[in-house]
């Protein structure tokens, strides 16, 4: 990139651009004797709660502070249009209250044009990062370890002709279909996701044999409810990938699925291996899709609407995610 570009790129001369831009259309509507001097005093007053607002109150807008954000607003178009005056009076021979009716009016219409500027700007952002994460999803929708060990056990099972074979052939089946197709769309109905973790697991049962106790709950009914597709699928296969033997217990995973009306509560446990490499392999997201992109993909959907809770304790590691869907 020239010096150029980086130049045209800089927020900061955008900034002052479109500032610099203002004054001059400013300027040639004002009717006043010395109309640059004037159209500088309104641009000034104007800078400082345009900016106010868009950096501090209008991500109000955004959560649950929605009433505390229009107060502030009216708050700080009061206040700057008051400072305005005040000014304005000493500044102007002949002033009469009226303009400060004037002067808030414009102050008003400034910043619900900045506002409406900030959150459509906000709104595509937005837009823009969660496609970049499900792209970053689509890239590893299927941990190709896992893959590769699953069709190990399905040519194993081929050999010595297992009648459970076909149907584990068909899950597998199910699961790439889901991963390559459905995943496609931003949310996916919470029965196909819970019958996607039903296929994982039971994969996952032939590949482990009888040297796991894995326990899976999830509910009889979902109604219509939706979710972020392999969202919860992370965290199945980061307890399966870390799975390791406790000192007092058996291997153990165990996944709990409850929903109540249209809050969905999901526990992960499973013992864990204690050996060194366990704590990096978290750290660097090498658990399917991620840890840290699954928690990118929360804040980006979900926001305020989950709560996720990782525990690591000496035996156990233990994952809650609560949803509001």
């Amino acid at each position: 990139m020239s010096k150029l570009d980086r130049f045209i790129d800089n927020k900061f001369v955008q900034n002052i651009v479109v500032w610099i831009f203002i004054m001059l259309i400013l300027a040639m509507s004002i009717q006043a004797e010395n109309r640059l001097l004037t159209a500088v005093f309104a641009v000034l007053f104007l800078i400082f709660p345009v900016y106010i607002n868009n950096l501090k109150i209008v991500p109000l807008f955004n959560r649950k502070n929605k009433l505390l954000g229009i107060l502030l607003f009216c708050l700080n178009a009061f206040v700057f249009s008051s400072i305005a005056v005040y000014f304005m009076s000493n500044y102007f021979e002949k002033f009469e209250w009226r303009m400060l009716y004037n002067l808030f009016s414009v102050m008003i219409l400034a910043l619900l044009f900045s506002t409406a500027i900030k959150i459509a700007k906000d709104s595509f952002i937005r837009r823009q990062e969660i496609k970049d994460a499900e792209l970053k999803l689509l890239k590893a929708q299927l941990n190709p370890h896992f893959l590769f060990n699953t069709l190990n056990n399905l040519y194993g099972l081929s050999v010595v002709n297992s009648n459970k074979l076909p149907d584990l052939m068909l899950k597998l089946s199910d699961l790439l279909r889901y991963s390559l197709y459905d995943t496609k769309e931003q949310v996916v109905p919470l029965q196909k996701e819970i019958q996607y973790l039903q296929n994982y697991i039971s994969l996952e049962r032939i590949r482990l044999e009888d040297k796991t106790n894995i326990v899976l709950n999830v509910p009889s009914d979902t109604g219509a409810l939706y979710i972020a597709p392999m969202l919860l699928i992370v965290f199945v296969e980061n307890a399966f990938k870390h799975l390791g033997v406790s000192k007092k217990d058996e291997n153990r995973v165990m996944i709990d699925l409850q929903l109540n009306e249209r809050e969905l509560m999901f526990i992960c446990k499973n013992t864990i291996d204690t050996s060194e490499n366990l704590e990096s392999d978290l750290e660097q997201g090498k658990s399917g899709i991620g840890l840290e992109n699954a928690k990118k993909r929360l804040n980006l959907i979900y926001q305020d609407r989950y709560i996720l809770d990782i525990n690591e304790g000496e035996e156990e590691y233990n994952v809650q995610l609560t949803l509001q869907l």
